[in-house]
């Protein structure tokens, strides 16, 4: 990895707004004496990515993900701490920050609605000042990646939301920015094009080099595509490391269920805990021990059965949840 390009110093975002009361009446009062009301976003939220890395921003809904984003981004102004992308403070300088990130947000396109997604693409070239030539390479590369061409013409409007997404993934590139944000990128795709987008995700860090940060309740999403973690909840970090350690860490471990062809365990085997009905169950902690056992079972030729089973990321997350509640009791 290379050095540090994103970096979040004790970011905090509070909302202030009015308070709305129900019925006719509530609202005459709101308008008389309204009451003010405080929200606080995100409170001290503090971590670094390094270029070429792929990030993932995880934690439930209202935690604080996407009014992250959106600070690194230059969309939202801190109300305390600092947002550097690439050494610059991006909602102080958003023009040369747009030149250096691309963004997709699920649920919202940069595309123009009612043009076809070929002239939105033409005029974010203008937009980016993208010389002509750099324009048509980067475009035939991303409509190879994304299998565009069948559908470019289209309005967003006309577009499935696999489709309309692909699009946004590929206008948010354009200009080859180096780094890229990405929430709920994946969110109401079926599995077929979930899977094209995460291969396409996985080939802008691993060819490209490009450093992304990816907001995400798909868990399947981030075992296949991130290898750390950064877990927000109620505002603050609770989390930040690695996928392998906080599995570890918080899960209850994995488990092998092996049945042999003659019923027999040989002893080399490890992990082994119980046996009932044929099946033999192994069990263990470490994830590295799981796949040396993975291993010796798979390259043998008396194995009937075999069924690995993992801890759920989900019901890992919630296990940090409750210890943090736990700790600050």
């Amino acid at each position: 990895m290379g050095e540090l390009v994103i970096e979040a110093l004790g970011l905090r975002k509070v909302f202030r707004g009015t308070a709305r009361r129900p019925g006719f009446g509530g609202a005459l009062r709101s308008l008389v004496a309204p009451e003010r009301v405080t929200t606080v976003a995100v409170d001290d939220v503090s971590f670094g990515v390094r270029a070429g890395e792929l990030l993932a921003l995880l934690g439930p809904n209202g935690a604080g993900k996407s009014t992250t984003i959106k600070m690194l981004s230059g969309v939202l102004v801190p109300s305390a701490g600092r947002a550097l992308v690439a050494g610059h403070v991006p909602h102080l300088d958003r023009p040369a920050n747009a030149r250096r990130i691309g963004a997709v947000f699920g649920q919202r396109t940069q595309l123009w609605w009612d043009l076809p997604a070929l002239e939105s693409f033409a005029m974010l070239r203008d937009i980016f000042k993208v010389e002509e030539a750099a324009y048509r390479l980067r475009l035939d590369e991303l409509a190879g990646l994304l299998e565009l061409s069948s559908f470019w013409k289209q309005r967003p409007r006309q577009m499935s939301l696999g489709q309309r997404v692909r699009c946004d993934l590929a206008a948010a590139l354009l200009h080859d920015p180096p780094i890229i944000f990405l929430d709920e990128p994946t969110i109401g795709m079926d599995a077929v094009v979930k899977e094209q987008v995460r291969e396409f995700i996985r080939y802008q860090t691993a060819e490209r080099g490009r450093t992304i940060i990816l907001t995400t309740h798909d868990m399947a999403e981030v075992s296949r595509l991130a290898s750390r973690v950064v877990l927000i909840n109620e505002g603050r970090v609770v989390y930040d490391g690695s996928l392998a350690d906080l599995q570890k860490e918080y899960g209850s471990g994995w488990k092998v269920r092996v049945t042999f062809a003659h019923g027999a365990v040989p002893p080399a085997l490890p992990g082994l805990v119980g046996t009932a009905g044929g099946e033999h169950l192994f069990a263990g902690t470490d994830p590295a021990a799981q796949r040396h056992l993975l291993r010796e079972l798979l390259d043998r030729d008396d194995v009937e059965d075999l069924q690995a089973h993992g801890d759920d990321l989900e019901d890992v997350m919630a296990a940090v949840y409750r210890k943090r509640a736990e700790t600050t009791r």
